[in-house]
């Protein structure tokens, strides 16, 4: 019967014109330009756990964090080998490809790693880098170790025995595949160590392309990069292709200076360098009419992109605009003008958590549950509280977890606020994870999955399983932008560090026992 009904939709969406496998694509982690964003529209409501507007669903034997990359009508991801017993390591991958249409697995293949790192990890594991594809190749990246090229049918092409880092966005550019190579490895317990910090340049992190037909090297940058940066392609108005790169952040990173650098994507070349002393580099740079928008500390930093020059700093903590929840308003919310203290020695953004769209460079922030944006243009700066969680069960209503401030350090804190917490376990019951941190409920220290974006709608997906749409083009962010709050699983199930890919009309998702297609 399920197998009947899921054909039956997928007649219906083909004779609506919806699926069309010539629609847009979402060929690397990134998104077609590099951007996390596609112009078609997608679903903006739905629950997995109710099975509402579920497309399909693929039950799959171990976690996995990779962000789904579709082509040719094909879904490609990652997910570890499976264990056979409650684990907190692990090294060696499966990859796989799946009909976009059905989720009926085409081919999968082992990969092989040689550094095992924590399951599930909150920033990072093994699988964490997703696939590129160009429609001929799709090659793969085991974070433990390990990089590989097949053909759309799974013939092995090429193999490269070279470290990458796990929170690598590896992305196409004029036949070359560019991702983030690390010589360092983690050590045993899959830990990275402080040992490396005076490590010479040979050492360093760094960005590099190979050849993607034939695995060959065709370039390695000098001025080094830290492991938690995540990288997108970018291009100026006089039409070079750029990266912008940055260094500094924890466990004691070799490369230096503190700062950002701007990088040529035709041959690695150092454009600039920008010195920032104590920079957190743990985000993506965002690029916009040649200026280049960050956050270093407390401050929203807009850089002339041709110069590397600071030309705009714009506070993102003192007497900002606050949409706050209230229980004792008639709307739920209350607005109000406050300063946000800086806790975390300048740690003010969530990992990986922003994105810029049209003039408005979205983030979360790393001390409250709230998702605020600059608007890079008049340097406004607003925030919106959202709720912590969502919890959703047949002939029940919907559940919200609403922050609650602790009053005292032995108050629950609120990464730890959930209706239900992550169970960490796989689809066949054993617990995969290596970090505590993992159970908590994707607010604060982590590495979250980057916001995505479809049409006129910005999707912003939570470590917990949690997805907020929002219309990220309102002139005010209030509530009142909030067009959903969906869920990717009953709560405490759905654990995920993907992002959102979007395709034909669809939505891909990816937890720790799912892959997901989304339609209307």
């Amino acid at each position: 019967m399920k197998s009947l009904m899921i054909s039956l939709r997928i007649l219906s969406l083909l004779f609506c014109g919806t699926a069309s496998l010539s629609a847009d694509e979402w060929p690397q982690g990134s998104g077609p330009s590099g951007d996390f964003a596609t112009r078609e529209g997608a679903p903006t409501s739905w629950s997995v756990a109710l099975d509402r507007g579920v497309l399909w669903k693929r039950t799959l034997p171990e976690t996995g964090q990779s962000t789904p990359v579709i082509s040719q009508g094909k879904v490609f991801f990652s997910t570890l080998k499976p264990v056979m017993e409650d684990s907190t390591l692990g090294s060696d991958l499966v990859v796989w490809c799946c009909d976009a249409l059905t989720g009926d697995v085409l081919w999968n293949r082992p990969m092989i790693g040689q550094y095992p790192q924590r399951l599930s990890g909150c920033f990072a594991d093994s699988s964490s880098p997703p696939a590129v594809c160009d429609g001929e190749h799709v090659v793969f990246i085991n974070a433990s170790g390990g990089v590989a090229c097949f053909d759309l049918s799974g013939k092995p092409l090429w193999q490269r025995d070279i470290l990458s880092v796990g929170r690598t966005l590896p992305f196409l550019h004029e036949g070359r595949m560019v991702f983030t190579r690390q010589i360092y490895p983690p050590e045993p317990d899959g830990n990275f160590p402080h040992k490396y910090k005076d490590s010479p340049l040979e050492m360093w992190t760094q960005l590099q392309a190979l050849d993607i037909r034939t695995g060959k090297e065709v370039w390695t940058t000098r001025c080094g990069v830290n492991m938690g940066n995540a990288i997108v392609p970018q291009r100026l108005k006089d039409g070079r292709a750029v990266a912008a790169v940055g260094r500094g952040g924890g466990h004691g990173p070799p490369e230096k200076p503190d700062g950002i650098s701007l990088v040529d994507l035709r041959d690695g070349a150092t454009l600039w360098t920008l010195p920032l002393e104590g920079f957190m580099s743990t985000m993506s740079y965002r690029l916009r009419d040649d200026q280049l928008h960050v956050f270093h500390e407390g401050e929203h930093l807009s850089i002339d992109a041709l110069s590397g020059r600071i030309v705009k700093r714009v506070s993102i903590l003192n007497q900002v605009r606050v949409m706050r929840h209230s229980a004792s308003t008639a709307n739920g919310y209350v607005e109000a003008t406050e300063s946000i203290p800086d806790l975390r020695k300048g740690r003010m953004i969530t990992q990986t958590s922003n994105l810029l769209v049209g003039r408005f460079h979205y983030f979360r922030s790393y001390t409250h549950p709230y998702l605020g944006r600059v608007d890079v243009e008049n340097g406004e700066v607003e925030y919106l509280e959202l709720p912590l969680q969502i919890s959703r069960a047949a002939g029940r209503e919907d559940q919200l977890q609403w922050y609650a401030p602790p009053k005292s350090k032995k108050d629950i804190q609120m990464k730890d606020q959930a209706l239900v917490p992550n169970d960490l376990k796989n689809s066949r019951g054993f617990t995969v994870f290596g970090d505590k941190r993992s159970k908590g409920n994707g607010w604060g220290h982590v590495a979250a999955p980057t916001p995505s974006v479809a049409g006129d709608y910005l999707y912003v997906p939570v470590q917990n399983g949690t997805v907020y749409v929002l219309r990220w083009d309102v002139p005010v962010l209030t509530h009142e932008a909030v067009v959903s709050i969906n869920d990717l699983g009953p709560a405490g199930q759905c654990y995920t560090r993907a992002s959102l890919s979007f395709a034909g009309g669809r939505i891909y998702a990816h937890t720790i026992r799912e892959l997901i297609c989304i339609a209307k």
